[in-house]
């Protein structure tokens, strides 16, 4: 008994000895002095977090920069073109995962209601009166673990979709998808090519349904949700979503992305998923959600793709841990997570469109940091080969130097 009092009080200990930032109004984030200092206290070597810095500027987009926090450190922050810590770029589909994680807190906040959890069928009169009446039968057999493991059938988008069924690529038919003057309805109007579970495809109007079924559960809007749960919790600064698009503003955010907020505040976001959903005394993920998103999901054996992150489960990034989860979005940006080396990595891109403060009507400033003199435009044929999405993540897990 007294044994396990000491390891209680032990651990009670540790987790309030565990570092959490400051906002950046505050102080923000603690920083090492210099790369003998980044490698004593994070065990990382600065010179080779600059090869991965190098990534990104031949990555393919004219904005862009790299955020690395290891251990708790602020130990690398680099920027070229239009990007800046302050700046609020459209993340575009890396938005998917404040979704997905928002989707988490709310089964477990919303037990009563959502008994089933992921296995909740979403296509009832209850949680998603607007899909009524079924323009599919199969519809009535999607469930919410599909829509976040884009696995609900929906059509994928683009001119060349495709699907995944067991590992096997295949082309799908383009479909209409999402219309931004109708974001809720043209979602639901999307056609299914499979019956949920048969298939993995790339669909943006799933985690949409998926963020309509949230505002009917929670009864909030999703930004308002996630300024809540995790926004105000762990200090954001000024971030929003792109509602305003030349003459259209967006009735509802987009829980298929083009969410936007400060670097150094992506980093935070990771940061709480590194550290098992906590930020200071408080639990603001469950941690078993967290465990979902970085292993193979029940509800797609086809891909490795669980509630809206890529993850490492199988090793097929060959040098980066096993439990790294990660969140694409088009333009170049990616937010990484590997809790085994408590760290977390955010890499911006974008277009110049992606950084026009018009879309958030947020301040930003104009410029960034300039372009850097370094920067090497991508062959007319696209990204350089070779400094791909794992790339930048295999050469930032390079870098750490613990001993």
């Amino acid at each position: 008994m007294r044994l396990a009092l000491l390891l209680s009080a032990f651990a009670l200990r540790a987790l309030a000895a565990e570092y959490f930032p400051p906002a950046d109004a505050q102080g923000g984030w603690r920083a090492p002095k210099d790369a003998a200092e980044a490698r004593a206290l994070a065990g990382v070597d600065v010179a080779k977090l600059e090869r991965a810095f190098a990534a990104t500027l031949r990555s393919g987009s004219p904005n862009g920069g790299l955020v690395v926090v290891r251990k708790g450190y602020l130990v690398f922050e680099g920027y070229y073109g239009k990007a800046h810590r302050e700046g609020n770029p459209d993340m575009a589909s890396t938005g998917k995962a404040f979704t997905s994680i928002a989707c988490g807190v709310m089964l477990a906040e919303h037990k009563a209601r959502l008994p089933q959890g992921l296995d909740t069928l979403v296509y009832t009169k209850d949680l998603l009166p607007e899909a009524f009446p079924l323009r599919d039968p199969r519809e009535a057999d999607i469930r919410l673990g599909h829509l976040l493991c884009m696995t609900s059938g929906h059509n994928g988008e683009g001119g060349s979709p495709s699907a995944v069924v067991h590992g096997e690529t295949r082309p799908l038919k383009p479909a209409k998808g999402q219309d931004i003057r109708d974001v809720d309805g043209s979602s639901l109007r999307t056609p299914l090519w499979a019956a949920p579970g048969e298939g993995y495809s790339y669909s943006s109007p799933a985690p949409h349904i998926a963020s309509m079924v949230l505002r009917r559960v929670t009864g909030q809007e999703l930004p308002a949700y996630i300024d809540e749960k995790f926004a105000r919790p762990m200090g954001w600064g000024a971030w929003g979503y792109c509602l305003y698009r030349g003459d259209v503003t967006m009735a509802h955010a987009n829980g298929a992305g083009s969410i936007a907020l400060h670097a150094t505040d992506a980093v935070r976001f990771g940061y709480c998923l590194a550290h098992d959903g906590r930020w200071g005394g408080r639990q603001l993920v469950p941690a078993d959600y967290l465990r979902l998103c970085r292993t193979p999901s029940p509800y797609d054996p086809h891909f490795p793709f669980s509630l809206q992150f890529e993850h490492n489960a199988a090793g097929q990034i060959l040098g980066a841990p096993r439990d790294a989860f990660y969140k694409t979005g088009a333009g170049g940006f990616c937010l990484y997570v590997v809790p085994s080396l408590d760290l977390v990595v955010y890499k911006l891109g974008g277009s110049d469109g992606q950084w026009n403060p018009d879309l958030t009507r947020l301040p930003q400033p104009a410029d960034g940091h300039g372009l850097r003199a370094d920067y090497v435009a991508p062959p007319k044929n696209g990204a350089y080969e070779g400094y791909s999405i794992p790339r930048v993540l295999e050469l930032v897990c390079a870098a750490v130097k613990d001993e």
